[in-house]
């Protein structure tokens, strides 16, 4: 079955960087585009990032765009998340996800992935 396995949250001041890992097992990593997802507690899960199957095409939220860098290898078959310049409102638990639903008007909402993560917790300290 598909697993997802995220690592790499921490706990990090404000400006500070980490690099979130995503290692996929159980299908065929290069022919999906994935995508990382952030929840705070009682809050939505929320779109952060989005990489084609190539990593040709990317695609990120307004309020992280500029400071986080997602990429692919399709060889290892992981996905990263470089964030910078972390500010305290990036604290939540990051997940990834494989998009099944193309990169069409679905590809923000959570309805277009259809395997998640069990999530890594970044803690940004003010």
């Amino acid at each position: 079955q598909v697993q997802l396995v995220e690592s790499g949250g921490g706990l990090v001041q404000a400006g500070g960087s980490l690099r979130l890992s995503c290692a996929a097992s159980g299908l065929t990593f290069s022919d999906y585009s994935m995508g990382w997802f952030r929840q705070i507690p009682g809050k939505e899960r929320d779109f952060v990032a989005s990489i084609s199957w190539s990593g040709a095409a990317t695609y990120y939220a307004d309020s992280i765009r500029g400071r986080f860098t997602i990429s692919r290898d399709n060889a290892k078959n992981t996905v990263y998340l470089q964030m910078n310049s972390l500010k305290f409102e990036d604290t939540a638990v990051y997940y990834c996800a494989v998009n099944t639903g193309g990169f069409g008007p679905r590809l923000k909402t959570k309805a277009a992935y259809a395997y998640w993560g069990q999530g890594t917790q970044v803690t940004v300290s003010s």
